[in-house]
């Protein structure tokens, strides 16, 4: 089977905009879509038809969606040359038949719960496999980590999370990135207080690499970059870890396209 065609022509801005310059965004009709779109940012969803399925781990694929979505497709827009789909709110389930048809997907909360069948590993693992790339974001501490690794050894029973270098093309293919900051959900970084939740005291940002050594699904431990798009046009939410937000997550698109 074929990787997935990736074309991009890009133009670094003379100044990297900062997330309060940004907002506010429509909260609701769409932003009027862009032509000759040539990325769509889309929501994996986990856990479906698990209606007695009660806990977290039911409908914790949907935490901040869709505002945190608008606001980061909003981002890639203004702060990039990247022509993005603008006017959709995509989530895409595991066995959707569509979901070869994003090259881009992006998952969260998923240490509080999410079960993989069989199926969904398998579908996973081909979906990674063809050319795919995921990004695991917003989960914290050992026991998510458990859960979580649990679930990664259903795709990758062969392979291992490994730590990415800040040498890593990754962090350098739109933005310079030389450090990993750990960003705090909305609460925590409005009053002030630790960043970390759980025994999550260091962020991480780490990588399932395929066979070529590209990553083709980066994951982000100990820390909430989704909240940081979520939350960056209120006032008391601080510009470093909105900015810092923006520019992992537009890499992590570039770096997708173009790898």
């Amino acid at each position: 089977m074929t990787r997935f065609a990736r074309i991009i022509v890009l133009v670094l801005l003379p100044a990297p905009l900062l997330a309060g310059q940004l907002f506010p965004v429509q909260e609701s009709g769409g932003y009027g879509g862009v032509d000759g779109s040539e990325f769509v940012f889309a929501r994996l969803i986990y856990n479906e038809g698990m209606e007695n399925f009660r806990g977290w781990g039911r409908n914790s694929w949907a935490t901040d969606w869709p505002k945190a979505d608008k606001q980061f497709i909003f981002a890639i827009d203004r702060m990039s040359n990247v022509r993005v789909v603008m006017d959709r709110d995509i989530a895409i389930g595991i066995m959707d038949p569509n979901l070869f048809s994003y090259p881009f997907v992006y998952a969260l909360e998923v240490g509080r719960g999410m079960t993989l069948s069989p199926e969904e590993a398998e579908r996973l693992r081909e979906y990674m496999m063809r050319g795919g790339f995921l990004v695991i974001d917003d989960f914290w501490g050992t026991y998510q980590w458990q859960n979580f690794y649990r679930e990664l050894k259903k795709i990758f029973p062969d392979k291992e999370p490994e730590e990415i270098p800040l040498s890593h093309p990754l962090f350098h293919a739109f933005f310079d990135i030389d450090q990993i900051l750990q960003v705090p959900n909305v609460r925590n970084g409005c009053d002030g207080y630790q960043t970390h939740q759980a025994d999550g005291y260091t962020p991480y940002a780490l990588a399932i690499y395929d066979d070529d050594r590209r990553p083709m699904m980066v994951i982000n431990f100990n820390t909430d970059v989704g909240d940081a798009w979520e939350w960056a046009d209120v006032p008391c939410y601080p510009n470093r870890f909105a900015n810092f937000a923006f520019r992992i997550g537009i890499n992590w698109i570039v770096y997708s396209m173009t790898h």
